[in-house]
């Protein structure tokens, strides 16, 4: 995996010879953060050799290279899924490969259900750190030392530092904000009731099937991390109702302005 990690690297350095800092994760229906960058080069999937491929609509499947919020970044416009039938090591292929390339930040987006009763549609939370309810782990295996160490430390997953600017960005656009707890499951098929139970019981504000994986690779390779999630249904037990993937990419759809202002106020303040 390593050798293959190394040679998509340099695939995508023959072809685009910018050198970012920041990779930006987009979750679903939150592909409108591309129009406010500076955008230099795009790579699709399926034309980088042994690179993962999105089957999920909403993901583009493109990698985006160019400037926003004056830095220079790479854009994963589209993401993996476990569901898809990746393995947990697959999914760290992309996060290593940008790493490669030159980043030492990682923002991540993602559309959630929201478990907390003060969670609204639309509203968005900043990770301040997560539950992996996944079955595996991404690190599985053997340790590659060049990538990090054997027992990488996750008791601040996400930079405090960024989350404390996070905030105060968001008070100061008019986002409506929380901080909380996010839970990472399995899925595809969404949540019962005694399932968005069971997850508000254990301490998280905030689920869904994506992000973790990423993280957790992140962190081994020294990265920093900042994440946010747009919340697209309720999954509180006594509000949950029937939601469908479109109802979920209309949602993020139109709150994502709310995540590509804060990545670009962010951005400007790294």
């Amino acid at each position: 995996m390593s050798e293959i990690i190394q040679q998509i690297a340099e695939f995508i350095r023959l072809k685009v010879p910018e050198t970012p800092t920041v990779g930006i994760v987009l979750g679903s229906g939150m592909a409108g953060l591309v129009n406010a960058m500076e955008v230099e080069y795009i790579l699709h999937y399926t034309a980088i050799p042994n690179f993962l491929i999105s089957t999920v609509e909403g993901h583009e499947g493109r990698l985006v290279f160019g400037k926003l919020g004056g830095k220079k970044v790479v854009v994963m416009q589209g993401r993996f899924h476990f569901y898809e039938g990746y393995t947990m090591q697959q999914l760290a292929l992309p996060i290593r490969v940008l790493k490669l390339l030159g980043i030492d930040t990682l923002l991540l987006s993602c559309a959630s259900g929201g478990l907390n009763s003060a969670y609204r549609v639309g509203d968005i939370m900043i990770f301040e750190d997560h539950i992996n309810l996944l079955p595996g782990n991404p690190l599985i295996g053997p340790n590659n030392s060049d990538y990090g160490v054997r027992f990488p430390d996750m008791s601040a997953p996400y930079s405090k530092e960024l989350i404390q600017k996070g905030v105060l960005i968001s008070e100061a656009l008019g986002i409506h904000y929380h901080v909380g707890v996010f839970v990472a499951v399995a899925g595809p098929s969404l949540e019962t009731r005694a399932e968005y139970k069971y997850l508000l019981t254990i301490g998280a504000d905030a689920v869904a099937m994506s992000t973790v994986p990423e993280v957790i690779t992140a962190r081994h390779l020294g990265i920093t991390c900042f994440a946010v999630a747009i919340i697209t249904n309720a999954g509180i037990p006594d509000e949950v109702k029937e939601t469908t993937h479109e109802e979920v990419l209309k949602v993020a759809s139109e709150a994502e302005g709310k995540v590509t202002s804060l990545f670009t106020n962010l951005l400007q303040e790294l």
